[in-house]
């Protein structure tokens, strides 16, 4: 689950009609069915086939086979596949995506069902369940959660003298970045080893980052980069959500957060857009060549794994002139419209939403399952690992203190855009404001067509 959502940004046109029937899911002709399963994250791959076993076991008649690809196959696959009648039956679906295949008509209602099993929405993670609904209908339930987090060397902040128990005071602004910009600045380091603080330092030869910033992830909202700390302004994305039809990217208190972002490539505390590195973030740390950065709850075994080469740690993000905010986004699992076998597909919907599966998925401690009692399950699997995953699950419990990802109609064209636009700031071609008031007009004129 690579950002879920890393902005390799898909743009592959929907047709508008569909066939009846699914290429994907067979039977045998005596009652026997094979169900076909999609999800892109390979970590996660084992904790579904656990489900999938369970599940067959006590459905026997219905086999789940499960298809895994990385991240930008996997959309370009599934949109294909939706585009031709070809989709799987069930699949891992994204609040930034399923919008589309609601209006080209590629998804389930799962409304019907839901009432029909009186299934409880309110196991679920605070807010889940509404993104997947739309005028009565619901395309989806929900399957896990992320939060955002400040993930950190502890080996440079022991270098740099810093307590990590100081991070959880930390407070910032757009104006000067109060006291977590000090600290970026602290943990930079030249090739001299004097730190971003020294009159001395030298932005030209810096031998280790103070932050990396994650600048091509997070789609609309900025997920891993800008959303957090615009959201700690004050600011917010949409008139409402899910289903808004008025972004607000001329907000002045955006551009000064865009503008604070590309300050800190300019005074060398980050490295700069155009010399960043194509490996990604999570590489650049791993390497030892930047101190900190912001990373989601599905990247905790990335860092704190036995592939991990630093020894990372993780605290809550700073507080802004709003409070501490962090995105809270979920997957949900879908069923394709055109499936042969919806009432079967719906047995494994309904399975997968369940703490039967969930509870399994929790072992694992991969992710956050979308069930609350789950959640805790998985939270105590990361501490009996040694892992201390606490920051993301206090920031869960922190309602007041989350947003979620504005679910609405021209996700992708929004994503293209608020890309180039952010990128002309951080390589210093314009200013937040004139950045985003073009940005602002393009998105108008999109809902504008509807």
């Amino acid at each position: 689950m690579n950002l879920r959502i890393r902005t390799a940004l898909v743009v592959v046109a929907l047709a508008g009609s569909m066939t009846a029937c699914s290429a994907d899911s067979t039977s045998d002709g005596g009652g026997n069915v094979t169900l076909n399963y999609a999800l892109w994250d390979d970590r996660q791959l084992p904790a579904y086939q656990e489900c999938a076993d369970a599940f067959t076991k006590a459905n026997p008649t219905i086999k789940v086979e499960i298809s895994q690809t990385a991240w930008g196959e996997y959309w370009t696959n599934l949109t294909t596949g939706l585009a031709s009648g070809t989709a799987p039956d069930v699949f891992t679906d994204h609040v930034g995506f399923y919008p589309k295949f609601v209006q080209s008509d590629q998804l389930l209602d799962l409304q019907p069902y839901v009432d029909k099993d009186k299934i409880d929405l309110g196991q679920y993670q605070k807010g889940l369940a509404d993104l997947w609904a739309k005028d009565g209908k619901r395309y989806g339930l929900p399957k896990d959660w992320d939060t955002m987090a400040l993930v950190y060397n502890a080996d440079f902040l022991k270098k740099a003298g810093v307590d990590p128990a100081s991070l959880a005071s930390l407070d910032w602004n757009p104006k000067d970045g109060g006291s977590f910009e000090k600290l970026i600045a602290k943990l930079t380091v030249d090739t001299k080893g004097r730190n971003g603080l020294d009159p001395a330092f030298d932005k030209t030869s810096v031998a280790v980052y103070g932050y990396q910033p994650d600048y091509d992830s997070g789609g609309a909202p900025g997920q891993s980069s800008f959303g957090n700390f615009a959201a700690s302004t004050g600011f917010t994305f949409t008139d409402k959500n899910p289903f808004g039809t008025k972004f607000n990217y001329g907000d002045p208190k955006l551009a000064a957060t865009i503008d604070w972002m590309a300050s800190l490539a300019g005074k060398g505390y980050a490295p700069k857009l155009d010399k960043s590195s194509t490996i990604g973030t999570d590489a650049v740390l791993n390497g030892g060549k930047a101190a900190l950065g912001i990373t989601g709850s599905w990247n905790l075994n990335t860092y704190l794994g036995p592939t991990a080469q630093q020894k990372f740690a993780f605290a809550q993000l700073p507080t802004g002139p709003a409070g501490r905010k962090s995105m809270i986004n979920g997957l949900s699992d879908a069923i394709y419209a055109g499936t042969k076998h919806p009432e079967q597909a719906w047995q494994w919907v309904k399975f997968l939403g369940s703490t039967d599966c969930q509870d399994l998925v929790a072992e694992k401690a991969v992710v956050f399952p979308a069930i609350s009692t789950s959640s805790t399950k998985a939270l105590a699997a990361h501490k009996a690992a040694g892992r201390d995953a606490s920051p993301f699950t206090n920031q869960a419990a922190a309602t007041n203190e989350l947003f979620n990802w504005p679910v609405t109609n021209h996700g992708d064209e929004i994503t293209a855009a608020v890309k180039d636009a952010v990128f002309s700031v951080y390589l210093g071609e314009t200013s937040g404001s004139a950045a985003l008031s073009g940005l602002q007009k393009q998105v108008d004129g999109f809902f504008a067509q509807d």
